[in-house]
């Protein structure tokens, strides 16, 4: 039974758990306190606290007096005690933050991405997150673990990620990391951290069921059922970058995605050019249909009608509470909303609730950082318990 609730040792690191768990989702609290939340008893929640003092995992933090009787200490986790990273890698823009184990950024390191190879993007990878820890105030070999957010998907058999037309090199950028950062590393969907990022911090807190569709770059969905996140059999779920068109098939389509070739921020700028505006980025294109430029309203209204069929399909799939928008293009909700409502109004009589993420750039980013603070939550207890 050394495993079983009969070990001394496993009860004593859950019982710490408990306690930890309380202090980091409510802050200081007093032993008595504690002892009647978690239904502890008083002498449980002494051994446990003088435990995790020890160990540097809790500290008092204040003293509550005024009253009759001794006075009470306040103890609270020690956020500092451990730090994580969260990894955004984008084919723009790659973005590091260190942070504690409340997700306080104590460090954060952004760069353009421009690598040819995942050689090179493993390498300027690495160069960011030292610089973050150095911000921090770390050495590198401080942080517990780290997340990487990046596009596709990450076979752990193979250790290779795979539907990532949008990163350079070959196949080979998982392993390339894991030698980068000597770390314990965790590699996932870039979207499905979008979508942890908004149920911890943005439009999904709070909501049980929920889905995050991001148009940008490229395009994609994170799933939230029942309070955690879906990622399907084989990692896939969501990739909604490959659900057809009525468009013709094209060499494009079947590397990126039929919905992707002709919704993702390229499609946008080529629709714009072939309207006779000369703009480089979709960014510009919003700017200027912002402004009141006719063509560019018009490219802008048949993006909102695209993204509209998408969000219906989504809707009758999953049902979500919110289907959050993400990306450089789904989040100008405030010039594609019309379009969107119009033409969920023309395919039937599903009407879901569409909100644009609060997050900004930031939603992977943070969404990396919350996955890696779970993480830390487990290495820390599994070396506890032994």
């Amino acid at each position: 039974m050394r495993g079983g609730l009969g070990n001394p040792r496993l009860l004593r690191v859950l019982n710490e758990r408990r306690l930890l768990d309380q202090l980091h989702a409510n802050g200081p609290a007093s032993r008595a306190d504690l002892a009647k939340i978690t239904g502890l008893s008083k002498p449980t929640v002494s051994a446990a606290l003088a435990g995790l003092e020890e160990d540097g995992l809790v500290h008092l933090v204040g003293e509550v007096s005024g009253r009759p009787g001794p006075v009470t200490s306040l103890y609270d986790m020690n956020a500092a005690s451990t730090h994580v990273a969260g990894i955004d890698i984008g084919r723009d823009w790659i973005r590091v933050a260190v942070a504690d184990l409340r997700g306080t950024f104590a460090g954060r390191c952004d760069g353009r991405n421009t690598a040819r190879d995942s050689a090179e993007l493993a390498i300027l990878v690495g160069e960011l997150c030292h610089a973050a820890a150095r911000e921090a105030e770390l050495d590198w070999s401080a942080i517990a673990c780290a997340v990487v957010g990046s596009p596709g998907v990450y076979d752990p058999a193979q250790g290779r990620l795979d539907f990532a037309p949008n990163l350079p090199g070959p196949p080979d950028l998982a392993g390339r990391l894991r030698s980068a950062l000597d770390v314990e590393l965790v590699i996932e969907n870039d979207i499905n951290l979008a979508a942890v990022g908004e149920h911890t911090y943005g439009e999904g807190r709070g909501k049980s069921n929920f889905a995050l569709v991001s148009i940008g770059t490229g395009v994609g969905m994170g799933i939230v059922i029942n309070g955690e996140l879906y990622v399907g059999a084989r990692g896939a779920a969501g990739e909604v970058s490959y659900v057809p068109t009525d468009s013709p098939p094209t060499d494009d389509a079947l590397s990126h995605g039929a919905t992707e070739t002709v919704t993702a921020a390229p499609s946008v700028v080529r629709a714009a050019r072939a309207a006779g505006l000369d703009l480089e980025t979709a960014k510009e294109v919003f700017a200027v249909a912002a402004d009141g430029d006719p063509a560019a309203r018009s490219v802008v209204e048949a993006e909102g009608r695209r993204i509209g069929g998408l969000l219906v399909a989504v809707a009758a799939v999953l049902d979500p509470e919110v289907i959050v928008l993400s990306g450089g293009v789904g989040r100008n909700l405030d010039l594609l909303g019309a379009a969107i409502k119009d033409r969920i109004a023309e395919l039937g009589p599903l009407r879901p609730v569409v909100v644009a993420s609060a997050l900004g750039d930031s939603g992977v980013l943070l969404g990396a950082v919350a996955h890696a603070r779970t993480r830390a939550w487990d290495l820390i207890f599994d070396a506890r318990r032994g």
